[in-house]
């Protein structure tokens, strides 16, 4: 059965994992959640293990929606007295989404007069609402004209662990706590023996989730204690019992044998006793030790293993500011610099101000504030990272110069744009002849580097050649302060058609970058190209600022980076055609990162201009970017100079009425057939316009057009190719 395991934003991919784990699921992340196929006793067993997860769905019917009526309806066909006696009590939780109903407390409403009417509709007394402690919570999805009715396996939100007794400020929910500590490394570091340190502990919800973890209990012990999540008769009240009775010897062991290396400090006294009644009533008191004293005044640990988990305030009210993070900073430098640290900051510039460097960095979301975490290892900051072996040569110092004068030159324009990975380097010394690109992981402060070196002339001596090639990456490695594991370096030569790549890797090595609002997935070692082209990043927010709420049709669309663009910023559908299985699973893995999937989102594996003649539909913004030249064994060899007006006439006869295509290609010797190209009300080459400013020293690294065709010759191209083109849908 397919079920959902809500959480919150940022906890996406670490709950995939922990399912997997805990109840052996297949698990795929979604926006907010997770997708889960599995046994009701292993929904079951999530409801009492996960640390993650805010609930556990488990879905009773799903509908269309169009209206209260259909909603209604919807709900009312379920035999409810097969889910719920009479006695017990009913709660509805709704989150509604699109024009029919717009009113969450109104669909609630709505569900439960369901319910209740048809105990009435068969002579029997009706259940009570209790929206406190319900003995069945439903909990009701309404998103575009689809209606998803779930039972809430347990019984509301799984952050509460029963153990808190007094509060203090703004506490940290207990699976965001949980959050902080897995990607701090925390259970591993106990198994070794480490520490865990909170200098501003508040309430204590980090000390004590942290110990929990280690004893090994079950978050739901408490939180349930006897009773069952569940009254709904569906429920498996055996496996429940049995799952809880593991859990509780798991518990007892773990408690009797959990060392005590829980240090918890604050400023405020009242803090302290709350950390501590709550401690005490999570029955981990003995293993934790708190102070009251303020973070500068704390003395180093003696330890040699550790790790740092903090919550600092994040807005005015909780007294945030800069002073007082670098403070922390200093502070965890000079008590704990071998240790590692988890730092959920308020925000960019506030995790800046620590002063510390992290080694990877995550999005977490606590309610609707976006925070940074920053995991740090070690904690101390190295004196110098890379420390070149010797001084760069005369070569090598003249290549990190121009590096240097191009990153200036690129500051403001990045920082504007918010461009995270851009050519620094294009051959700018004609005996250095290399480009290179930088990426900057989502997850990683240092950049990656991608450098492409074009094969020299024959007449130039392979010593020469090598020499050149060693000083442009030392100077790389100087400039950026990169080791040279992340560096890749592809030699370029020509062949039929366009370039080839040499000494290609097979690393599997894949890691996250943003570009326009979208997370997109790269890898520089081991394909012929990263699976993002710089060099079309204007076009891409172009096509993707007209695709909103129209129908956007990618060809040849490799990884899907324009599909995806196209669709976060809200496109209604689109479709991605690609003869390649291995770059539209790229695709596909790009759309699941941004959370977007479904039948709005079509993906092809096609030749692309014969799906193109054969398809039928009609599309507002068409992006075509063809290769050069390609050949395969499953499509007929394609020669863009030779097919192109067969290309655009085929993709004019699929434009809606008001529509615009892009056709794109990289062909230097390239000719557009003007007599061809007559069938189009408007041809605008706009290549200036799309090539950015890291590209400006090689403004023929694509050529584009923006054509929209004449209305009288629309209706004959779709004649001539099976299509009315009045018709939009699909």
């Amino acid at each position: 059965m397919k079920f959902f395991l809500s959480c919150a934003k940022g906890l996406e991919y670490l709950l995939v994992d922990e399912a997997r784990a805990l109840a052996g699921v297949v698990a795929t992340a979604t926006v907010a959640g997770v997708n889960a196929e599995g046994e009701r006793a292993d929904a079951q067993k999530l409801v009492l293990w996960s640390r993650l997860a805010s609930r556990v769905l488990w879905p009773l019917t799903e509908f269309d929606c169009p209206d209260e009526k259909a909603l209604y309806a919807g709900v009312a066909a379920l035999p409810w007295p097969d889910h719920l006696r009479p006695e017990q009590t009913l709660a509805v939780d709704a989150h509604v989404s699109g024009d029919a109903i717009t009113h969450a407390k109104y669909a609630a409403q709505r569900v439960k007069d369901a319910v209740v009417d048809s105990f009435r509709a068969r002579g029997r007394e009706r259940p009570s609402v209790d929206t406190g402690m319900p003995d069945l919570r439903l909990n009701l999805l309404l998103r575009k004209g689809r209606a998803i009715l779930s039972v809430d396996l347990g019984g509301g939100s799984l952050h509460r662990r029963g153990w808190r007794q007094t509060r203090t400020g703004a506490p940290l929910k207990e699976n965001l706590a949980a959050a902080v500590l897995r990607r701090g490394g925390w259970p591993e570091r106990y198994a070794r023996g480490g520490r865990l340190m909170d200098p501003m502990c508040g309430s204590g919800t980090l000390l004590i989730e942290g110990a929990l973890m280690a004893a090994d209990v079950a978050p739901g012990l408490q939180r349930y204690g006897q009773r069952l999540p569940s009254g709904w008769s569906g429920f498996d009240t055996d496996a429940w019992h049995t799952e809880r009775e593991k859990a509780q010897a798991r518990a007892r062991t773990g408690l009797a044998e959990l060392r005590p290396v829980f240090h918890g400090s604050d400023c405020d006294k009242q803090a302290i006793h709350a950390a501590l009644a709550n401690a005490t009533a999570a029955g981990v008191a003995g293993a934790l030790h708190l102070d009251a004293r303020e973070m500068t005044q704390l003395s180093p640990l003696d330890a040699a293993d550790g790790l740092v988990v903090c919550n600092p305030p994040y807005d005015a009210r909780l007294a945030a500011s800069a002073s007082l993070y670098r403070a922390l900073g200093d502070t965890l430098q000079r008590i704990t610099p071998q240790w590692g640290a988890s730092l959920l900051c308020g925000d960019t510039e506030l995790a800046f101000a620590t002063g510390l460097r992290a080694a990877r960095k995550y999005t977490l979301f606590n309610g609707a504030l976006e925070c940074p975490l920053i995991v740090c290892e070690p904690i101390a900051l190295p004196l110098r990272e890379n420390p070149p072996a010797r001084p760069l040569s005369e070569g090598a110092a003249m290549v990190a110069n121009r590096l240097r004068k191009n990153l200036r030159k690129f500051k403001s324009w990045r920082a504007r744009e918010r461009v995270e990975c851009f050519r620094a380097y294009d051959a700018d010394l004609p005996e250095y002849a290399a480009a290179i690109d930088v990426y900057q992981p989502e997850d990683d402060e240092r950049v990656c580097l991608h450098v492409q070196e074009y094969a020299p002339p024959a007449n130039i001596p392979e010593a020469d050649v090598r020499r050149r090639r060693n000083e442009l990456l030392a100077a790389a490695r100087e400039v950026f302060g990169v080791d040279s594991d992340r560096i890749a370096l592809k030699t370029r030569a020509r062949g039929k058609g366009g370039g080839k790549y040499g000494r290609l890797q097979q690393r599997e090595q894949f890691f996250v970058v943003r570009e326009h609002g979208a997370r997109l997935r790269v890898n520089l070692f081991d394909y012929l190209d990263t699976g993002l082209f710089l060099d079309h990043r204007p076009l891409r927010r172009q096509m993707a600022g007209e695709a909103k709420g129209r129908n956007f049709l990618n060809l040849f669309c490799y990884t899907g980076v324009a599909s995806v663009e196209a669709a976060v910023a809200g496109a209604a559908s689109t479709t991605s055609v690609d003869l390649s299985a291995t770059y539209l699973e790229w695709c596909a893995e790009n759309f699941v990162l941004n959370g977007l999937g479904g039948d709005r989102h079509r993906l092809v594996q096609a030749d692309a201009l014969s799906w193109l003649e054969a398809d039928r539909s009609r599309y507002d913004v068409i992006f075509c970017d063809p290769p050069t030249f390609s050949n395969s064994a499953r499509a007929d060899d394609f020669d863009v100079q030779q097919q192109h007006v067969r290309l655009l006439r085929a993709a004019a006869a699929r434009l809606a009425p008001d529509g615009v295509l892009y056709f794109s290609n990289n062909f230097r010797r390239f000719r557009l057939d003007m007599e061809a190209v007559a069938m189009f009300a408007e041809c605008r080459e706009i290549s200036a316009g799309t090539i950015p400013p890291d590209f400006e020293r090689n403004s023929r690294i694509h050529r584009c057009w923006q054509l929209k065709p004449l209305a009288g010759v629309r209706s004959e191209i779709g004649r001539e190719h099976g299509g009315v083109w009045g018709d939009r849908g699909r």
